[in-house]
């Protein structure tokens, strides 16, 4: 690929979807409903759920926008669909250390009906592309829970490979789960690219 073309080629869209900015009129109501949804809220995180008003996802927002402004190891965008804006989700891109070039990752279709897509697929794809080329990151990560088997494999098939397994760490409705540390770095996305 030549220079020339990777500078043309659209950094922030894909054919199905778009990373944008956050959209504080709109997302919050959408968002809202996502955090009352205990299956999607449990693939992302290993914390406590709970649901979340319009107002409180707002605020999270207000929070997400000081710490991109404060930090500058953050960066966070909506996945959004092409043809008409919808909101499908988030990427984040996360504890970047940029004297080791290293971030870890975070994706999230947020309705149900929204994922099986190919969005998340495309979303990651976007991510790689902006955290390597635009960002000069080294290496990715990202921390998956076993029982999220769809994550694990969007990860694989782009490339990610397991880096360590926490044996155990997550106890979920009487049961304990292994949470995964898949990786992937800058020259083996490179190397999927030729």
């Amino acid at each position: 690929m030549s220079d020339m073309m990777e500078i043309q080629t659209p950094l922030f869209e894909g054919q199905l979807i778009c990373l944008a900015p956050i959209d504080h009129d709109k997302d919050p109501e959408i968002e809202s409903q996502w955090t009352h949804d205990s299956e999607f809220m449990r693939m992302l995180s290993t914390e406590p759920m709970r649901p979340l008003s319009p107002a409180q996802v707002k605020k999270k927002y207000e929070a997400i926008e000081k710490d991109l402004e404060e930090s500058k190891n953050l960066f966070y965008f909506t996945i959004r669909l092409r043809a008409d804006d919808h909101l499908l989700g988030f990427a984040r891109l996360y504890w970047v250390e940029w004297t080791n070039g290293a971030g870890m990752l975070k994706l999230g279709i947020g309705s149900r009906t929204d994922r099986g897509h190919g969005y998340g697929s495309e979303a990651l794809r976007l991510m790689l592309r902006y955290a390597f080329t635009e960002l000069n990151l080294h290496r990715l990560s990202a921390t998956i829970p076993e029982y999220n088997p769809v994550a694990l494999h969007v990860f694989a098939k782009a490339g990610f490979v397991e880096e360590v397994r926490r044996r155990q760490a997550i106890n979920r409705d009487g049961r304990r789960w292994d949470l995964i540390h898949v990786g992937i770095l800058r020259e083996e996305w490179l190397a999927r690219l030729a």
